[in-house]
């Protein structure tokens, strides 16, 4: 009898110490286009400005468990976003350009997001681009394809999940595949008993007497499809570590039942498609600054919390050296705005001078912008190549602009993108995607399951298995 009772006793201790080793609280990072050298290159980078040789960890890369996954695709041995995003959210490879939905483009798979919804949880899906956009959608959404931008909205609101937040809807009318008489998405929100708040103030003031949410930057906001890059924020620009804040703040108005909280920080992606290396290391920065705010809450429950960060895929194939044993990404700090940032300048130049833009004042928007003849020295054929491109477009005759997966720039804002990488010793093989290992790493409740190589299908099991969510 007395080992009867033995044994029912350590049994329910052993019960209760796996329930307390369970993550309540998971936190689901993903840097869009965030493959290894975009996170050692920006740890070289902060290195440098400090003029040493070496890496300054970001927050993330300090975590105890670290790993890589590989990332082909069902149908393709470089995936796309909405494939990838498919397998971290489902488990499931898929075809490329599907979301949540087997390569048969019929059977719909559900997410890791839907699992904890399933449990009971709290669930929240954030991304400093659109919220219809691939990567979030892959949690929600199961579409044949993930520019079907109106659907995947509704699909959205059919999920039902707490939080969402985002840039804006890519599509909210239809225009792109109705007939002109879709019912608004802001529309079936509302009906859906949806809050929308525009900006992080504007949630402040709404978040308390809203049982859902969706944050949406500013109206004033010129760009939907994305909120700005971090080296081109001014006041008032929602930020991705808002975004978290926010995410965190409301899916923790009741922490009784745990939460899930996905965050995407969706334009590393479009700063490596554009081979921006100076704008893509400040977003990968800026991704840290927003896993510092889950990390806050880490430290508050750190025995049922779980972070994992990782990425989709690598985009451009970024390489730390062209040749010479050396690397100068020091120079990429003279770099003060976007390739697109740049472009906005140009066109505003334009404007000012009704296109009868001098070499002058271009030379001085160049050294306003890029350090050029200032704190980053040219040679006379860095010089020439400037000259060049200044001299095909503001010649009057038809500027062709320079084109990558989401932006569309200024001849100039590109050539001058192009010498700063050079001097900073900075390649790049592709204005694609590349099939390279990404990144793993986690800390907190079930951190131990992310160990060896894994494939990306892995990381969603993983993550169900930590927090105990039935899949």
């Amino acid at each position: 009898m007395k080992k009867l009772s033995f044994i029912i006793t350590f049994v329910f201790l052993s019960i209760l110490f796996v329930q307390a080793q369970q993550a309540k609280y998971v936190f689901y990072f993903i840097g869009d286009g965030m493959g290894v050298n975009q996170v050692l290159g920006t740890e070289m980078y902060r290195s440098e400005l400090k003029g040493e040789i070496g890496i300054t960890p970001l927050l993330f890369t300090q975590f105890p468990f670290a790993t890589v996954a590989t990332t082909f695709s069902a149908t393709n041995g470089v995936t796309d976003s909405a494939a990838a995003g498919t397998a971290l959210a489902t488990g499931n490879k898929t075809k490329n350009g599907t979301l949540g939905m087997k390569k048969d483009l019929e059977t719909k798979i559900n997410s890791v997001a839907a699992w904890a919804k399933d449990k009971g949880c709290r669930v929240g899906i954030s991304t400093s681009v659109s919220v219809d956009h691939a990567t979030p959608a892959a949690f929600y959404a199961h579409q044949a394809q993930r520019n079907s931008y109106y659907n995947v909205g509704l699909d959205l609101i059919k999920a039902n999940y707490d939080f969402y937040a985002g840039s804006d809807f890519l599509d909210p009318t239809n225009k792109k595949g109705g007939d002109g008489s879709s019912e608004s998405l802001y529309t079936l929100v509302d009906k859906a008993g949806y809050s929308v708040a525009r900006g992080y103030k504007d949630y402040q003031k709404k978040a308390k007497k809203s049982d859902k949410m969706i944050l949406l930057q500013p109206s004033s906001a010129t760009d939907v499809s994305a909120i700005p890059y971090a080296i081109d924020r001014k006041k008032g620009d929602m930020t991705l570590a808002e975004i978290t804040r926010a995410g965190i703040n409301f899916l923790s108005k009741d922490l009784s039942k745990g939460f899930f909280l996905m965050v995407e920080g969706g334009k590393i992606d479009w700063a490596c498609h554009s081979n921006d290396a100076a704008t893509a290391f400040n977003e990968v920065v800026d991704l840290d600054d927003a896993i510092k705010v889950a990390y806050e809450f880490y430290e508050q429950h750190p025995d049922e919390t779980l972070i994992v960060v990782t990425a989709d895929h690598e985009t451009g194939g970024i390489v730390l050296g062209k040749g010479p044993y050396t690397l100068n990404l020091q120079a990429l700090k003279s770099q003060k705005v976007s390739e697109s940032g740049y472009t906005r300048i140009i066109n505003n130049l334009r404007k000012k001078y009704k296109n009868q833009v001098s070499w002058e004042v271009i030379k001085q928007s160049l050294k306003d912008n890029f350090g050029f003849w200032d704190s980053i020295q040219l040679n006379e054929k860095q010089e020439a190549r400037l000259k060049k491109v200044y001299d095909e477009s503001f010649g009057g005759q038809k500027v062709d602009l320079q084109k990558s997966e989401y932006q569309q720039d200024e001849p100039l804002a590109s050539e001058a993108k192009k010498i700063l990488n050079d001097i900073a010793l900075v390649g790049w093989t592709s204005g694609g995607h590349s099939g390279g290992y990404v990144p793993v790493f986690a800390i907190g409740a079930g951190a131990e399951l992310f160990q060896g190589r894994i494939d990306n299908t892995e990381i969603p099991v993983k993550i169900a298995e930590a927090a105990g969510y039935p899949n």
